[in-house]
């Protein structure tokens, strides 16, 4: 097996690649540059494509049950090697050693959960006239891009379908975040056939190129929903199939009947955890007027509790935010909240050793105008909103132009249901939150996304229906 140096090359049919050229991957706790990945050439560009298209004709004949078992051999490998990628995990990422470990642990069992996963065969008739089945097929090469904020899962979350269903594969992790891919890449080299896992790295320019190249039969994208929709544009010139995992504003609500100390830091974690950097994190929390102040100040106290710092260092529960151009987003919006003259509740002091951190804060009950309510902030940044009535509190959790997730809070686990049917989310949580499986649907509503991932819904994102009719 290869072993875990310090050394990113890209996997390309099989093989280690490197660039003439290469780009900066910086520690966000620290603001400085601790390694370097490579920036692919259109010409290995097109290499890969060419890999992934020779490997597909192949690869599709493979026995499902045989490319399953490669699957779960690749969930192995990952697991193997848990405590170096964490690591390097904390240190590109940003996320404390226990978050860090969490997700690659989570990759490579998911990887061994999907590879159960079967497309159905459908018969619609099997008489003396004729038989008629309906199976499902793999499309040929995917583009896979990859965020930053779980680098590792949410690239899982596309090569597991994606293989098993037959297809190949062109993986581009974000720039900021490319080396934990790159070097399981490079491991799992020895688990898939050449061409049939291909990850290649680069700047901001690369994933126009990946989305516009006519060699690819699907692009799996996750990221914001501006981008989202560029790479929608891109794919409908040669009709490529989409499937978009796209930003939320997610909306949570508590009822006056919830235990406030069984779910405050529930709640809590719920918005924050990662730094708030989770697509489906609580960003917008609706409070009942009964409740109002006394959960706002128990919030305030897990806030102040909370250490905030450098993900490798012991007892940090909160990293900085991934990069500058979202730091610098983020401090907009709070520059924004305060000229406005809202009222910010800030959490413990955060360092001042010029990495990306910003303390966690509470905006007490702002307008629902205001820019930190009506934008996702992917950051640290958690309005709370006091209501009186349900029905209006249900319109204004869904009165966004986004639907990805939202959660209730509540003593009450059937009327918890009742509002949940009501609101315009993909996912909705009652009573917990962060919550997803491997065989459960996620997708989102309106502009939150196009397409679904994981469960058997997401399996058929990466294949298409043939149906056969035999004359007998």
């Amino acid at each position: 097996m290869t072993a875990f140096d310090r050394d990113y090359r890209m996997t390309i049919d099989g093989k280690l690649a490197t660039t003439g050229t290469q780009i900066e991957v910086i520690n966000p706790a620290t603001g400085k540059v601790f390694a370097a990945a490579p920036d692919c050439s259109p010409e290995q560009l097109n290499d890969a494509v060419d890999a992934a298209r020779t490997a597909f004709r192949s690869w599709k004949k493979v026995p499902i049950d045989e490319r399953a078992a490669l699957l779960d051999k690749a969930g192995d490998v990952i697991l193997q090697h848990l405590e170096e990628l964490t690591r390097l995990f904390t240190q590109e990422q940003g996320r404390p050693t226990e978050g860090a470990r969490g997700e690659i642990a989570l990759a490579g069992n998911w990887l061994k959960i999907i590879s159960k996963v079967r497309p159905p065969v459908h018969v619609s008739e099997d008489s003396a006239e004729q038989f008629i089945e309906t199976r499902y097929v793999p499309l040929g090469v995917v583009c896979a891009i990859a965020p930053w904020n779980f680098p590792v899962n949410l690239a899982i979350w596309k090569i597991a379908p994606a293989l098993l269903a037959g297809n190949t594969m062109v993986l581009k992790p974000s720039p900021f975040t490319p080396l934990c891919m790159l070097k399981i890449g490079e491991l799992l080299q020895d688990v898939f056939p050449p061409g049939v896992l291909n990850v290649i790295s680069g700047n901001d320019s690369l994933g126009p190129k990946m989305t516009s190249h006519p060699g690819f039969a699907k692009i799996s994208f996750t990221g914001s929903t501006a981008t989202g929709k560029k790479v929608m544009e891109s794919a409908a010139k040669d009709l490529k199939r989409v499937t978009l995992e796209l930003g939320g504003n997610d909306a949570a609500i508590v009822l006056p009947d919830v235990d406030i100390d069984a779910v405050a830091e529930k709640i809590f974690f719920g918005a924050f955890f990662n730094t708030a950097q989770i697509c489906v994190a609580t960003k917008r929390l609706y409070v009942h007027e009964d409740i109002y102040d006394q959960l706002r100040d128990r919030l305030a106290a897990i806030a102040r509790a909370v250490k905030v710092g450098d993900g490798a260092e012991q007892g940090t529960v909160l990293g900085p935010i991934q990069n500058e151009r979202q730091y610098t987003r983020v401090m907009e919006l709070l520059e924004d909240a305060r000229h406005n003259g809202l009222t910010l509740i800030e959490g413990a002091e955060v360092p001042g050793n010029g990495g990306y951190f910003i303390p966690v804060t509470l905006v007490d009950n702002p307008p629902e105008s205001a820019r930190v309510v009506q934008e996702e902030a992917f950051g640290p940044i958690l309005p709370l909103l006091k209501f009186s009535d349900i029905d209006d509190v249900i319109a204004r959790a869904n009165d966004s132009e986004y639907g990805l997730a939202g959660a209730i809070w509540t003593g009450n686990p059937q009327r918890g249901l009742d509002i949940a049917r009501q609101l315009e989310t993909g996912t909705v949580w009652i009573n917990q939150n962060l919550n997803l499986r491997p065989d459960t649907p996620f997708a989102g509503h309106k502009q939150s996304g196009f397409g679904v991932e994981n469960g058997m819904e997401g399996l058929l994102e990466f294949m298409v229906p043939q149906s056969v009719y035999l004359a007998r």
